[in-house]
């Protein structure tokens, strides 16, 4: 885990909050660091809302809705109502084991009561089943877009379909029930997770081949490890439209921003990925970017994820689809 402390220069109570933070860790091994903050544009690109901030794999577990980014001294209360230049020993251990909890959990956790159950089908994973010729029309429509940036047509999968006995209408309608693609009013594919046919704000261009457009922030990273292919992933901040790049190059991946951050989330109700969660799957410059996005839409239950634990999500998501 990476623990930042970010602090005003002289910062009374910046040694207190790293005291608290050893005292929490227990021995646990962890990679700390002291930043300095000196004018309230660095605060609100690091995310600092007041001194100390402390951010656990970029992300301040005691932001409050609606924080602004400041250099003020901040202050923070315990279960006692105690209010003390610091988070509390007991605070941050239970901050600290959530955030494990998160950093292990994230790439396999598709559980129903988590932001991503409809990103992963609610664990059932995005890999069609095998049987009745789902899994050969699912990896034809993606090795398709891959190859074309376009959707196939049900012209186009007859022939893998016909394999099994079926129609590509009939098969793209049951990947389209099970949502591991989706289809428009005219039975044509719109999308097929994690591409998709029209424009969107993601878009990866393959190294030595196309550029396809993806349905959310995660499907955009998956594309890279399903393929086994590098490439350049462009997106913008929904906030503040500023540009976020993610240059791949084999399991290697080289973030600009290098405090952009991802924001996971689905609207309650449920329903398929692509209305449900793929507008709440977002890139962001910055955990205070991220974290205006989630005060201006308190509807939608999420959380900000780390770089590192976006990349492992999408491998884990998307890096089985085209096995066999």
């Amino acid at each position: 885990m990476r623990i930042t402390v970010l602090t005003v220069p002289e910062c009374p109570n910046a040694p207190l909050a790293l005291e608290r933070i050893t005292a929490a860790l227990a021995g646990r091994a962890a990679q700390t660091e002291l930043v300095e903050i000196h004018d309230p544009d660095q605060a609100a690109t690091r995310g600092m809302n007041g001194s100390p901030t402390i951010l656990l794999d970029g992300v301040d577990p005691f932001a409050s809705a609606g924080a602004v980014p400041s250099v003020s001294c901040r202050l923070y209360r315990d279960a006692d109502g105690e209010v003390t230049g610091a988070p509390s020993v007991a605070a941050l251990r239970e901050a600290l084991t959530g955030a494990s909890q998160v950093s292990a959990a994230a790439p396999v956790d598709c559980c129903e009561r988590d932001a991503l159950d409809a990103v992963g089908r609610a664990g059932r994973g995005r890999r069609a089943p095998a049987e009745q010729g789902l899994r050969a029309v699912h990896q034809a429509v993606l090795r398709y877009f891959a190859e074309t940036g376009t959707a196939p047509g049900p012209e186009v999968l007859e022939p893998v379909a016909e394999q099994a006995g079926r129609t590509a209408r009939e098969l793209l309608a049951e990947l389209a029930a099970e949502d591991f693609l989706t289809l428009d009013e005219a039975g044509q594919i719109h999308a097929a997770y994690p591409f998709c046919a029209v424009p969107t704000r993601h878009r990866v261009q393959i190294e030595g081949g196309v550029e396809v457009w993806s349905m959310c922030a995660i499907d955009a990273l998956g594309i890279p490890p399903m393929l086994e292919a590098d490439a350049v992933i462009t997106s913008s901040d929904p906030v503040n439209g500023e540009q976020v790049t993610i240059t791949t190059r084999g399991e290697a991946a080289t973030w600009e921003p290098e405090d952009a951050v991802v924001f996971v989330g689905q609207r309650p109700g449920g329903g398929p990925a692509a209305t449900a969660c793929c507008d709440a799957l977002n890139f962001f410059t910055s955990t205070a970017s991220a974290q205006t996005w989630i005060n201006d839409h308190p509807g939608i239950p999420g959380r900000v994820v780390t770089q590192a634990q976006a990349e492992e999500i999408a491998q884990q998501t998307f890096g089985p689809l085209l096995a066999l």
